[in-house]
């Protein structure tokens, strides 16, 4: 078996899996963070169900630490009741990442399991454990019941060989392979990746690359574990590290190998972390602002990188940078080293640890018209306020604060940037949507063709709207965010459906992006395929979601506002308007169940 076979093997009641099989996997730790964490228990308390283990059970507290939101405050404030009530941990506002903490604090060793409302929780892979992020209603599931049903995907071997370039950072190896793989050649595999220089990877590089795994498609991004890795985690957490590695006979689904040695600095252009390009093709770009932080590069060796550029320098006139540390335990370290120093010296923010301006809770919301340049691993459209973001590493980000432009090389800038407000306005919708009570197998109703690849969560449902709990207040904002649909919610009817194309529901593991479409009675999702966090909050929400192959649209004929049906069960969509038909994949025997069940609890 490969790595992501043998740790649902050993967490399960099977000696062996096999790719496609539905498998209840018992988890390790299971973590609700600040945003979710109130809708975890609001499913709790309103379905009777207890905690598993609460020893197993963590709630962190990452996006907002601060509570500088009321919305936020008040559900941090409730989940440490509802924690100090049932004896669950809290790594409270000053811990710093969750996903760090559990490797830190060694709450998950090689080989185990990890679920959070993250869904950069898959950056457990660095230490080859499984981490999956999951909706509130899944992770509801897992503390009541310990464990959460898998489908195993099949797993993916990349090689790399040559030499890393000296210039060339973990950042800039991931927006490399981002770029040959983009968002969903990878969508939904496991992924081991292995080779002479990687055996060299730090940890600290591995968490670089494996937290953009969601950024690719991936389920996870695994690195099996060396000897040195293994003594670095058995120094940070105190405990013996059990050893996880693949099989030599093990299966692979593709397998591939690629040169590194031709590598080079690079970009992410604003709105997708798959638009990639060299830093030289966009060098001499302004930037209003610049951020060093996040799950991706917020840790020591980052940190030392971008102190060694800023020492004895400025931040450039018109330019704000700022710096969070991943989490508490390397602030304290950065002060102890005098790099909090040099940074504030250089003139920049420093914030407590946390996850900074990629959750834009914390630091890092941006203005109409302003240009950032960033070390998160997500620059979706709005991801960090109304600006545009480009992604970069470390030491990319902190020469061009200096410089006040885009470039890899130590410059003067000659002028400060100048703002300019682009005068967007936000503009919520009233209404409120009915929501749909039956569970039919056939449905009929309106389609609305969006056919565009890899929609992510932040197009669908913004961040802006996260603090919402309250379903019938979702449906307003469904599509807001993407450009064209922006009056959806308004024309959408009961029983709509909607058809669009590959990687639906791409990054976060927000469940409103789900829950929007309920609210306004959409009656079903067909997709050439979903992001893979997507796909389980949808089925456990009891929202129809079925895919389908390219051929579909041209073989039905299919226009916006026709009239289709379609069989779940029998994987039929008949377009009412010309009679047409088409086959398309059916329900799991498991989503079956949860939708007739209505919904996974």
């Amino acid at each position: 078996m490969n790595i992501i076979e043998k740790i649902f093997a050993n967490h399960s009641t099977k000696e062996i899996v096999f790719p496609g099989e539905i498998v209840d996997v018992m988890i390790d730790a299971r973590v609700a963070r600040d945003f979710g964490g109130a809708n975890v228990v609001n499913n709790l308390i309103d379905n009777k169900l207890g905690i598993h283990d609460a020893t197993k059970t963590f709630f962190t507290f990452d996006t907002n630490p601060g509570g500088s939101d009321q919305k936020y405050a008040a559900n941090q404030q409730f989940c440490r009741m509802f924690a100090r009530e049932n004896g669950i941990k809290v790594f409270d506002i000053n811990t710093g990442i969750g996903t760090h903490q559990a490797i830190e604090r060694g709450l998950i060793q090689p080989g185990g399991t990890f679920v959070s409302t993250d869904s950069h929780a898959n950056i457990l892979g660095a230490i080859g454990a499984f981490g999956q992020g999951m909706g509130d209603q899944d992770m509801a599931a897992v503390w009541a019941k310990g464990k959460a049903w898998f489908k195993v995907p099949e797993s993916v071997k990349i090689t790399l060989i040559g030499k890393k370039p000296k210039n060339v950072a973990a950042k800039d190896l991931i927006l490399n392979l981002l770029n040959i793989f983009g968002a969903n050649k990878l969508l939904g595999k496991s992924v081991e990746i292995y080779g002479d220089e990687v055996d060299n990877f730090s940890l600290d590089e591995r968490i670089t690359i494996s937290s953009m795994g969601t950024e690719m498609g991936a389920i996870i991004v695994f690195f099996a574990p060396n000897e040195t890795i293994y003594k670095h985690l058995e120094k940070l957490s105190g405990l013996k590290s059990p050893r996880i590695a693949a099989d030599d006979d093990a299966h692979y689904s593709e397998i591939y190998e690629i040169d590194i040695s031709a590598f080079t600095s690079m970009v992410a252009r604003p709105g997708h972390p798959h638009d990639d390009a060299t830093v030289e093709s966009v060098k001499k770009t302004r930037i209003d602002s610049a951020f060093i932080g996040s799950c991706t590069n917020g840790r020591m060796e980052d940190l030392r990188i971008v102190a060694d550029i800023l020492r004895g320098r400025k931040v450039a006139s018109g330019v704000v940078l700022k710096i969070v540390p991943t989490t508490d335990e390397i602030w304290q370290q950065a002060l102890d080293e005098g790099l909090i120093k040099i940074f504030k010296d250089a003139g920049a923010l420093v914030s407590n640890a946390g996850c900074g301006g990629c959750a834009a809770g914390q630091v890092g919301q941006n203005g109409p018209g302003e240009v950032t340049l960033s070390t998160g691993n997500r620059n979706f459209a709005g991801k960090q306020g109304k600006g545009e973001v480009y992604l970069a590493s470390p030491a990319t980000v902190a020469i061009s604060a200096i410089a006040g432009y885009i470039t890899d090389k130590i410059e003067v800038f000659d002028k400060p940037v100048e703002f300019v407000s682009t005068g967007l306005k936000l503009n919520p919708q009233k209404n409120v949507a009915k929501i749909l009570k039956e569970k039919p197998l056939i449905v009929e109703g309106r389609a609305w063709l969006i056919l565009e690849d890899n929609i992510d969560t932040d197009m669908i449902f913004h961040n802006r709207y996260l603090a919402i709990t309250d379903l019938s207040e979702m449906g307003q904002y469904a599509f807001d965010n993407l450009k064209g649909f922006e009056n959806f919610a308004k024309k959408a009817k009961v029983n709509d459906i909607v058809i669009t194309s590959k990687n639906f529901g791409a990054g976060s593991s927000r469940q409103q992006a789900v829950d929007c479409f309920k609210a306004l009675g959409i009656s079903c999702i067909l997709a050439e395929s979903f992001g893979s966090i997507y796909e389980r909050n949808a089925i456990n929400a009891a929202l129809p979601i079925l895919t389908y192959t390219p051929e579909m649209i041209i073989a039905l004929g299919l226009k916006t506002a026709d009239e289709i049906i379609v069989d779940f069960m029998n994987g039929t969509v008949i377009n009412k308007t010309n009679n047409k038909s088409f086959k398309i994949n059916t329900f799991y025997d498991v989503q079956k169940e949860i939708y007739l069940n209505g919904g996974l609890l």
